[in-house]
Parts: C-alpha cells; structure tokens; sequence
C-alpha cells in the first residue's frame, strides 16, 4: 500500500514538474529551455503511473511528453487561421 502511495505522489510530481518548467515560456513569455525537462521527467510519470495503473496519470504525463509538438501546432494553426496578421 504504501508504495503505491509512493508511486502515485512520485507520478503527480512528475506531472506537476512538466507543467511548471513550461511556465516561464508560456506564462512570463521567456525564452527558457527549460521545457526540454519535460522529455526526461514525462517519462518516468508515466512508468510510474503504469506500475499503479492509474490512467489519468499516465494520459496526462503523456499528454506533457507530447507537449511541444501539441503547442507547435496550435501555434502553427493559429497563424494559419489569421493569414499570419497578429
């Protein structure tokens, strides 16, 4: 029992953590490379999520794994939609 407690507080971490290395890019609009901890840090939420079987913990450490790629094409298709004009 506790490790599952364990598994899931270091899951949470994991997502917790991805969500606010993306904080100074999006939020402070800073370049910061930061983000790129998201590809080290996702995946193991995701192993630890797994081994719980906690599904909305392995969805959402997913969902920042792909984070980048998610923002690059909102941000491309929101250029697309206003002809490029902010």
């Amino acid at each position: 029992m506790i490790k599952k407690e364990n598994f899931k507080s270091i899951s949470l971490t994991c997502l917790i953590v991805s969500v606010l290395v993306w904080v100074p890019n999006v939020v402070f609009q800073v370049s910061s490379p930061l983000w790129i901890l998201t590809f080290f840090i996702a995946p193991l939420g995701i192993v630890f999520a797994a081994l719980i079987k906690k599904n909305w913990l392995i969805i959402m450490n997913t969902m920042m794994f792909f984070s980048f790629f998610i923002l690059m094409f909102l941000g491309y298709f929101a250029n697309y939609i206003t002809d490029g004009k902010p």
